[in-house]
């Protein structure tokens, strides 16, 4: 069986694998861009995406023969521990002129969508932050993550930006990394991301099943995911 699968996946999958008994193949990277691979003719058994938008196109243009939502996601803001003041908060750190924030990419990757939504919930104080966030990761020309870094660990460890919007569910990891500090974002700020797999083929539909299973949202939850 092959499958592609949203990035933000690649932590959990194989404790998800696991418990299938079944053997794939996984490609991971941007949904957006899978997307696309998938439109030009790249064949895969299932498509698993970070927005249920991917595989609705999909499932519109008839490539995919059914979409169901497995998981479910939100954002958080990782910042150089250094730059924190004492009265700091998510709120104030992203409107600081003199912090550069780093983000995913829109259009491409569905993490730097939903980070756009972010800043449209901010009101006019989002204008700002959104002329000065730059799109460092999930884009055709972007650099690629360093094997066994998280995005914004890296970002920020390599001094590319002093902030990183990425998904909740590497906060539990960011949080044991020296130098790193991360801050919630309220729920009336913060997108829900809903991931959603697009079955391709009836081979493809076992694996669907499995991810709507009671074990399968268990190991989804303790990776820090929402069911």
């Amino acid at each position: 069986m092959r499958v592609l699968a949203a990035g933000s996946l690649r932590g959990i999958w194989p404790q998800l694998l696991a418990h299938f008994p079944h053997p794939v193949e996984t490609q991971f990277g941007p949904a957006g861009l899978l997307r696309e691979r998938i439109e030009t003719g790249e064949p895969c058994d299932l498509f698993a995406s970070a927005n249920v938008a991917h595989p609705q196109a999909l499932l519109i243009k008839g490539l995919a023969s059914s979409v169901a939502v497995f998981a479910r996601n939100q954002l958080c803001l990782t910042a150089r521990s250094e730059v924190l003041r004492d009265d700091d908060d998510w709120f104030s750190l992203l409107t600081r002129p003199d912090l550069r924030l780093g983000t995913s990419t829109a259009g491409c990757d569905p993490s730097g969508d939903y980070t756009q939504e972010l800043f449209t919930r901010m009101g006019e104080a989002g204008i700002p932050v959104r002329e000065r966030a730059m799109a460092l990761v999930g884009g055709r020309a972007s650099a690629p993550v360093p094997q066994g870094k998280l995005a914004a660990e890296w970002i920020i460890e390599s001094d590319q930006a002093d902030l990183f919007i990425g998904y909740a569910s590497y906060a539990p990891a960011l949080r044991q990394i020296a130098g790193l500090s991360v801050l919630d974002i309220p729920a009336p700020f913060n997108p829900r991301a809903e991931y959603a797999s697009a079955v391709m083929t009836p081979q493809g539909l076992v694996l669907a099943d499995y991810l709507q299973s009671d074990q399968a949202k268990a190991i989804l939850q303790q990776g820090g995911f929402g069911v």
